[in-house]
C-alpha cells in the first residue's frame, strides 16, 4: 500500500522520523489508507514553509488567486472517482454523499474565486483637516485550518478556500480518519498552479493530534485558527487559541430542531425530516435530530414519518444496493445503540427502523422522547431521530432551545409569518423556514451560537474572519502640534 506523504513547501516528504499510521476501513477492518505520521518538528515545519511563501502569496493580485482557485473547482470534479474510491474506503460514505461534496466543495472554491476582488475597506471622515483616514483590509498571515471526516470534501475546501483568496497562506492538519481524502484536495490546489509553501499539510496519528496541535497554535507566525469538529475538541482548541492570543472561527456539534406547526404541510415536513436526520447516516453537524411536533398533527405526522423510514436500510456503500452506508467505526455504532436503549427503557417509542449489523445501522425513529432520556440532549451524530410532542407555539419554542447546540434549525407552517416569527426566536445560527436543517451554500453565512461555536465561514462573512483591518492615514498639509 502506498503511503501518503506531508506537503511542505510543495514537496512530498515523509515524516522525519519515517513514522506511518493507517485508517482502517470502517465495514471490512482492512488497511484503507497508510499515511506519514508528522512529529511536532514536522508541523513546526510547515508553518515555516507558509510562513515563507506568505509576503509574495499576499502580494499576488486578484486575477492570479481567482485563475488557480477556478482551476482547482475543475481538477476537484476531475477527480471524482478516487473521492467515491476514498470516502467508501476510509469513512464508508455512499457514492451520492461522495459526490455531493465533491460537487458542493467545488462550488466553494468558485465562490472563493469571485471573492478575490471583494476584500475592500473604506474612506472613513477624519476629525483632523488635510487627513484622509481609510479602514483597509488585508491578508492576517498563516491560517492553521482543522477539518473533519464527516463531510470531508465539503469542510476540508471550506477550511482552506478563502483563507487562499484573501492572500493568506495555510497549514492543514487533515484529519486521521480521512487522509486521502483530504490530501486529494491538496493536491488539486496543487496541480492548478499553486506555488509552493502558499498550502502545506500535515497528516498525523491520533494519539499525536493533541501535541501537534497545541504546537501548531503556539507558532507566531499563525495568526489566525479554524476549527470544524466536536465541541469536546472545539472547547480545547478555544483554549489554546485564547492562550495565545489567536483569533478562532469554531463550527462545532449541532442537535438541530425541526419545529413541525400545526398547520404544517405533513408530506413536505416529512421529506425534509428524512433528509435531514438521514443523509451521510445522520452525520452531519446540520442533521435533524429533534423533530418537535405539534400535538394537534403528531399521529398523522408520525405515521407518515414511519412509512418513510421503512425504505431506508444501511448497505455496503461498495455495493450501491441502500440509501444508506456504514457510519465511521465500531465506537459510534455501539455509542448510538447504547443511546436508543437508554431511550426505550425510558419510555420512548421505535416507530420504525432499528436493524443493524456491526457499523451498518438502518434509519431509526423513536417517538415520545422526554428529557429523562439521554439522547434527548446528547448529539447522536447517527441515523436516529427523535420526536417531542408539544402543545403550541410556546412549547414548540421551549423545546427547540432546550439544548446546549445552536447551529442549525427548521421550522414547517403553512402561515409562513407566523413560521417566520418562530424562526426568530430559535437560538441557532441558521434557520429554514419550510426546507431541511440540512443546507448549505457556498456564499451564505455558516455557523453557529451556543456550544455550536462562533464565528461565520461564506462569502463577505469569511472575508471579515480572515483578514486584519488596518487604519491608514494620508496627511495632506502641515500639522500643528501642541509641543
Amino acid at each position: 500500500m502506498e503511503t501518503l506523504g506531508l506537503m511542505i513547501g510543495g514537496k512530498d516528504i515523509v515524516a522525519t522520523d519515517g513514522a506511518t499510521f493507517e485508517r482502517l476501513n470502517p465495514l471490512t477492518n482492512q488497511p484503507a489508507t497508510r499515511a506519514s505520521a508528522a512529529s511536532v518538528e514536522d508541523a513546526i515545519s510547515a508553518v515555516d514553509a507558509a510562513a515563507a511563501a506568505f509576503p509574495e502569496w499576499s502580494q499576488s493580485s486578484p486575477k492570479e488567486r481567482r485563475t488557480i482557485l477556478l482551476k482547482a473547482a475543475d481538477i476537484l470534479m476531475e477527480k471524482m472517482p478516487a473521492f467515491v474510491d476514498a470516502m467508501a474506503s476510509e469513512i464508508g460514505a455512499t457514492a451520492g454523499w461522495a459526490g455531493f461534496n465533491v460537487t458542493l466543495a467545488a462550488d466553494m472554491l468558485r465562490e472563493a474565486a469571485s471573492m478575490t476582488t471583494q476584500i475592500t475597506g473604506q474612506i472613513v471622515p477624519s476629525n483632523r483637516p488635510g487627513t484622509m483616514a481609510m479602514a483597509v483590509r488585508q491578508a492576517a498571515g498563516v491560517v492553521l485550518s482543522m477539518a473533519p471526516w464527516n463531510a470531508p470534501v465539503i469542510l476540508g475546501v471550506r477550511s482552506i478556500a478563502m483563507p487562499l483568496a484573501c492572500g493568506n497562506t495555510v497549514v492543514m492538519k487533515t484529519s486521521e480518519i480521512c487522509p486521502r481524502t483530504h490530501r486529494l484536495i491538496i493536491d488539486a490546489l496543487h496541480e492548478a498552479g499553486l506555488p509552493a509553501g502558499v498550502l502545506n499539510a500535515i497528516s498525523n496519528a491520533p494519539e499525536d493530534a493533541p501535541g501537534i496541535v497545541e504546537a501548531l497554535i503556539a507558532q507566531p507566525a499563525v495568526r489566525r485558527v479554524n476549527f470544524t469538529g466536536s465541541t469536546r475538541v472545539g472547547r480545547i482548541i478555544s483554549e489554546l487559541a485564547g492562550k495565545h492570543l489567536k483569533p478562532a472561527l469554531l463550527e462545532l456539534g449541532g442537535k438541530a430542531p425541526m419545529v413541525v406547526l400545526d398547520d404544517a404541510d405533513i408530506e413536505a415536513a416529512v421529506a425534509a425530516a428524512a433528509f435531514g436526520a438521514y443523509m451521510n447516516q445522520g452525520q452531519i453537524c446540520m442533521a435533524t435530530e429533534r423533530l418537535v411536533v405539534d400535538e394537534s398533527i403528531a399521529g398523522e405526522f408520525v405515521a407518515a414519518l414511519a412509512v418513510k423510514v421503512r425504505t431506508l436500510s444501511a448497505g455496503d456503500p461498495a455495493k450501491g444496493e441502500a440509501p444508506l452506508g456504514s457510519v465511521v467505526d465500531a465506537t459510534a455504532a455501539r455509542r448510538i445503540q447504547d443511546l436508543v436503549k437508554d431511550a426505550l427503557a425510558k419510555g420512548a417509542k421505535m416507530i420504525a427502523g432499528g436493524d443493524h449489523d456491526g457499523t451498518l445501522i438502518s434509519a431509526i425513529a423513536l417517538d415520545h422522547v422526554t428529557p429523562a432520556m439521554r439522547i434527548y440532549y446528547e448529539e447522536s451524530f447517527g441515523p436516529v431521530v427523535t420526536i417531542v410532542r408539544v402543545s403550541g407555539i410556546e412549547e414548540a419554542v421551549h423545546v427547540a432551545n432546550d439544548t446546549e447546540y445552536g447551529l442549525s434549525s427548521a421550522v414547517f407552517g403553512r402561515d409562513t409569518m407566523r413560521a417566520m416569527s418562530v424562526a426568530r426566536r430559535i437560538e441557532a445560527g441558521i434557520c429554514h423556514i419550510n426546507g431541511p436543517t440540512v443546507f448549505d451554500e457556498a456564499q451564505m453565512p455558516f455557523g453557529g451560537t451556543k456550544a455550536s461555536g462562533y464565528g461565520r465561514f461564506g462569502g463577505q462573512s469569511a472575508i471579515q474572519e480572515f483578514t486584519e483591518t488596518r487604519w491608514i492615514t494620508i496627511q495632506d498639509g502641515p500639522l500643528h502640534y501642541p509641543i
